[in-house]
């Protein structure tokens, strides 16, 4: 059912695009179902910024005209998915190892639409596990710091490196990622100030006062929320 419901919720957001935008392409299962809706509709004009790879690899493959951010500094609107979706519409993003290219392309949209299907959506965020992306030099010690500010928000357990069997997860711009288990976050603005404060964290999974709107996959069409 989950993929019916992120089916529902990527056709619906791409109702949101016009001809002639820039549009930002997350990255994840949800998102993918966008791509394909978005590139169904055949819309002229179009510049599409992708937030990793493997999405850039199938809007390539369905027609999309791709640019940068370099060349396309100002994006109209982004559609992505997430983790778990908060009170305020506040996120965890992260679980697809793009949390740093997905904040960039974020912060320089005009507009952001969160996309998912209804089991992401949760009264307080933290159950899904924190990622935070991390430079690979030194990362045990980064590690260190971060569980320091971890547990000064109650929160006990070290977050973890995330591995496969082929190693460690290499993020697209050679990062790792490292997991963290908060089970609840209380006050999620300090926790994201505090982990982007220390030397070693390039970025964190949580998406504060980014998305303007939410597209909620049901079996039966979508519901949206505020912010």
């Amino acid at each position: 059912m989950s993929d019916l419901q992120k089916k529902n919720a990527g056709e619906a957001a791409a109702a949101y695009v016009e001809a002639g935008m820039v549009v930002g392409l997350g990255t994840g299962s949800t998102a993918a179902w966008f791509v394909k809706a978005l590139a169904a509709r055949n819309l002229p004009d179009l510049r599409c910024v992708p937030t990793s790879e493997r999405t850039a690899d199938l809007a390539r493959e369905l027609g999309l005209t791709l640019s940068t951010l370099e060349d396309t500094p100002r994006i109209d609107l982004t559609v992505d998915g997430a983790d778990e979706i908060g009170p305020g519409l506040a996120l965890i993003k992260g679980g697809g190892a793009a949390l740093l290219r997905e904040k960039l392309v974020w912060e320089a949209s005009a507009r952001c639409i969160c996309i998912a299907d209804a089991a992401k959506v949760v009264p307080a965020l933290g159950t899904f596990p924190l990622p935070i992306e991390v430079v690979a030099f030194g990362h045990k010690t980064t590690a260190n710091r971060i569980a320091d500010v971890l547990a000064d928000h109650d929160i006990a357990a070290p977050a973890r490196v995330r591995e496969a069997e082929r190693g460690l997860i290499r993020t697209d711009g050679g990062n790792l990622i490292y997991d963290a288990a908060c089970k609840l976050i209380a006050d999620p603005a300090r926790l994201a100030a505090d982990l982007k404060s220390l030397t070693g964290v390039v970025e964190h999974g949580l998406f504060l006062d980014l998305t303007d709107l939410a597209i909620i996959g049901t079996d039966e069409g979508v519901e949206t929320i505020n912010p």
